[in-house]
């Protein structure tokens, strides 16, 4: 029975790994005066944006984050909506009480952009941001967990489209349901690490939790 299901945010909930690259790419180029390849950019990814900044642009880091995070609002503009079938996903979980949590690696700030943006904030009792140290999901899954202290392991879930997300989930020791229906999947990858599910669009992975909810109800 599924009774909790953790979300990541970008690649998974909306497109915005594109929107993330284009906003580093402005704020940075022009401190540190020269391109970024998508690459290099990418590269830095596991912290927050901060740690992200730090590694692109280290002496320029208050103008640079600032920078970004103003792009980053103005560049949603490409992205204005969610992926197609999350939010009816969302309705549907709430009304069968199954709670909802978010652990992304993104920061605070922009996080919270991206969520005003797509109306999203009310879904989510918990939501766990990334750290500018380095990767730390499975610790947010873990203070997530605490707080959801009355469910079982077993009972929750995380969905991601990243393999960071699957090493992140099975850390924790939850079951992992993976999200490859982002452009920016590696679906070779994930499969490689053997997730316990894989779906390659939000109708898939509805249509099974709905089975997995009806199933026990």
């Amino acid at each position: 029975m599924i009774k909790g299901i953790i979300f990541d945010l970008d690649g998974t909930i909306a497109d915005t790994l594109p929107l993330c690259i284009n906003a580093f790419r402005m704020a940075i180029e022009p401190l540190i005066e020269k391109e970024l390849t998508d690459e290099e950019i990418i590269a830095t990814f596991g912290p927050s944006e901060e740690g992200t900044i730090m590694a692109l642009a280290p002496e320029h880091y208050d103008r640079g984050l600032e920078a970004y995070l103003q792009f980053y609002e103005i560049l949603h503009i490409h992205c204005p909506v969610p992926f197609a079938g999350i939010t009816e996903l969302f309705d549907y979980l709430q009304h069968h009480n199954v709670r909802l949590a978010m652990v992304t690696g993104k920061g605070e700030k922009s996080t919270a952009i991206s969520l005003d943006q797509f109306n999203m904030q009310h879904y989510f009792s918990i939501i766990e941001t990334g750290s500018p140290k380095g990767p730390v999901k499975a610790e947010c899954i873990n203070r997530v967990l605490q707080q959801w202290n009355d469910l079982d392991k077993n009972e929750v879930l995380y969905v991601g489209d990243t393999p960071s997300d699957i090493i992140a989930s099975r850390k924790a020791g939850i079951r992992i349901v993976s999200a490859a229906w982002a452009a920016t999947a590696d679906t070779e990858k994930l499969l490689s690490l053997q997730p316990d599910a894989l779906f390659y669009s939000i109708d898939e992975l509805s249509a099974w939790l709905k089975q997995q909810i009806h199933h026990h109800s």
